[in-house]
């Protein structure tokens, strides 16, 4: 399976309930992810790409930490929640950051060496760039119609 990460609009009203009650949160997760109510609402992520697209934002202008932004929801780590604000402000910096501009930074060889997870870049380095290009999109996506819609986001990271 991997370490991912993922995305899943969440009301502000879940958002404080999940503060409250985290055992509510990861029980409430499973069921959005299960139930009737998915997928209306968005969701996405990077998946296993996001060290990648970590690594290749770190060269920009655009403030998104994956592991350090959100507020920690389950004490283990692998929930957390992302506020409206939150998902607005990383929509309006993604909508202007153009995929070249993340690309221009693409480094297979440094990438390999300081083991950015998948750690595969050294296989395949343009189907690589190719795999971050359409993650990258599918960020860009999630983040933009999750500030449309006024949502903010649960955050997992599974491990």
């Amino acid at each position: 399976m991997g370490v991912t990460i993922g995305f899943i609009g969440a009301t502000t009203e879940e958002l404080d309930r999940a503060e409250r009650e985290p055992s509510w949160a990861d029980e409430y997760i499973f069921e959005l992810y299960s139930g009737d109510d998915f997928p209306t609402r968005p969701y996405g992520g990077p998946d296993k790409a996001w060290a990648g697209l970590q690594f290749l934002l770190d060269g920009t202008e655009v403030d998104l930490d994956f592991l350090m932004d959100g507020s920690q929801i389950l004490e283990d780590g692998t929930l957390f929640g992302w506020s409206a604000e939150q998902i607005e402000s990383v929509a309006r910096q993604l909508r202007a950051t153009p995929w070249e501009r993340l690309a221009a930074h693409y480094d297979p060889e440094r990438m390999t060496k300081e083991d950015v997870y998948p750690n595969t870049w050294r296989f395949d380095a343009e189907g690589e760039l190719k795999w971050l290009e359409h993650a990258y999109e599918g960020l860009v996506a999630f983040f933009s119609e999750a500030a449309e819609g006024g949502y903010g986001a649960f955050m997992s990271f599974s491990f």
